[in-house]
This record gives structure tokens, sequence and C-alpha cells, in this order.
């Protein structure tokens, strides 16, 4: 089951059937344990919509929520973060937190900063070395519950954290350095761990890069995580959790103005998004 905000309200999705629920707060819907459940009672009260009833006007699926992230939690995230910091001798730092009990988990965005399907995602301009990130993005509610699944894009410059890992806030935390959508995936069962991931980027209309992976390779589970993040905070709305990415590009690759970002996983969709510069 799929649910997406959108300019018209929200359009739930269940097997091949559309529905709108016009005057259902975004908050109240998603914030609550047995969300499947709640959304499965909802149909019997709903009439079908037309299938041609595609939400193209789609929002991102937050309101008052927060996103954070979590980091070094793939392999291949944990080599090249190591590598982009090699020059000013923080690389320990990573392959110690890849190793530790503690996950690294900080601050990625506030919904206001964020972009969804469709939007616009920036790359800082004091920056030289600026890659995508794909990312499972846990939703848990109030109650530290994981309830839902979408695709998160965290915009990082690996130049700026490779300088200092101190600068981590900068490199990560900017407006519309995060995107998240299409969608909540809410399915009866918690995703699969064989759920693939992809991400491709286009420049001009030719692939620049492509990759593709399991979340299977994630070394923390996601109810770690997500424990981790509940220890000593509170989100009354709940909040997104992006889970860390192993996608990622040559060294020699950053993303360039008008690239085009389209992020794949299995069972949610696709999130694309267009890489801007912030207007001087």
């Amino acid at each position: 089951m799929k649910i997406f905000k959108t300019t018209q309200g929200v359009i739930m999705t269940h097997e091949t059937d559309l529905y709108l629920l016009e005057e259902l707060d975004w908050d109240y819907l998603i914030n609550r344990d047995g969300l499947y459940d709640f959304l499965l009672g909802l149909i019997g009260s709903l009439h079908a919509k037309a299938v041609d009833l595609i939400p193209t006007d789609s929002l991102p699926p937050i309101q008052s929520q927060e996103i954070w992230a979590a980091g070094v939690t793939y392999l291949r995230s944990r080599e090249a973060r190591m590598e982009e910091a090699k020059d000013s001798g923080a690389a320990d730092f990573y392959a110690k937190v890849y190793e530790a009990e503690r996950p690294e988990i900080f601050f990625k965005s506030t919904a206001a900063r964020a972009v969804g399907e469709g939007g616009q995602v920036r790359i800082r301009r004091d920056a030289k070395w600026n890659v995508p990130e794909p990312e499972l993005t846990l939703y848990a509610n109030s109650n530290g519950n994981i309830v839902a699944y979408t695709i998160g894009n965290d915009m990082s410059s690996r130049d700026i954290e490779g300088e200092n890992p101190l600068y981590l806030p900068q490199a990560k935390c900017y407006d519309h350095s995060a995107a998240i959508g299409p969608c909540l995936y809410v399915p009866a069962t918690p995703i699969d761990a064989n759920t693939a991931i992809s991400m491709r980027i286009s420049r001009k209309g030719e692939e620049v890069f492509a990759g593709q992976i399991n979340i299977n390779q994630m070394k923390r589970s996601h109810t770690e995580l997500i424990g981790y993040l509940f220890r000593e905070m509170s989100f009354p709305h709940g909040v997104f959790l992006m889970t860390g990415t192993c996608l990622v590009p040559p060294n020699e690759f950053t993303l360039a103005e008008h690239d085009l970002v389209s992020i794949s996983i299995e069972g949610i969709g696709t999130l694309t998004n267009t890489v801007t510069l912030k207007a001087n």
C-alpha cells in the first residue's frame, strides 16, 4: 500500500485501485501504530477513483516531521568516507564508527528545506565535489515504531566534509539538500532485506553513472538505528531516518547543474530530481 501527499489531498493506492482522501491531515494520518491496518480499514468507506488519477502533483510525504540520517552503515560508505578524509588525517574516524556499537546519526533537514518528486536538489557553490546519496528512508511514528518507508536523496559535499569531519553539518545540511518521495510505502510486514536500490544520473540526456545494490548489505538493522535515534529524543509527529548509502560514484565524479538524479527502490517507486545551484 502507498500513500501520496498531493495538492488534491492524500491519494492512497492499494492493489489496482486509487482512493482520494481530501480532508485528512497528513500528521494525523501517518503518526500511529498499525498504520497498514488503519489504511486497510479506510478502504471500506471510500470509493475507488479512476485509474488515471495518477499523483503527478505529489508533494514531499512530510509535514511536521524532521529528517535525520545515519552514516557509514555500508562497507562501501566506510571506504568512501575514508578516501575523502585521508588528506585531513580523519580517515580513522570512519573506520572506527563502522565497527563501533554506536552508529553515526546526524540531523539532515526540516520539512521546509526538503523537496519531493520532481523537485530541485542543490549543490553548494562553495564545494567542488558534490554527490547524491540514494538511501532507503524509514518513517517511525512518535512511539519509535517503523510503519512506513520512502526514498531519500542525501545530497553531500564530499570535499567539505573531507577537509574536516566537524564540517559535516555544512556538507550535509543546507536548503534543498534532502529529497524524499514519491510516496510513503506502507507494507503489512517489514520491507524485504533483499530489496534493491538503484540510481541513475543523466547529464544532457546521457547516462554518466548507474548502479544498484541490495539493502541486505547494510551492517546495522533498521530497528537498531531507530532505537539510537529515540534514546534521548522525542518526535511528536514521528521522524524520517535516511539509512545510509552503498552506491557511491567514483572519486572523479561530481554533480553539475541540470543533472538528473533518479533513485528507485523496489516496492516504493522512483524519486527523480534535477540538480540546481542557489540563485546569486
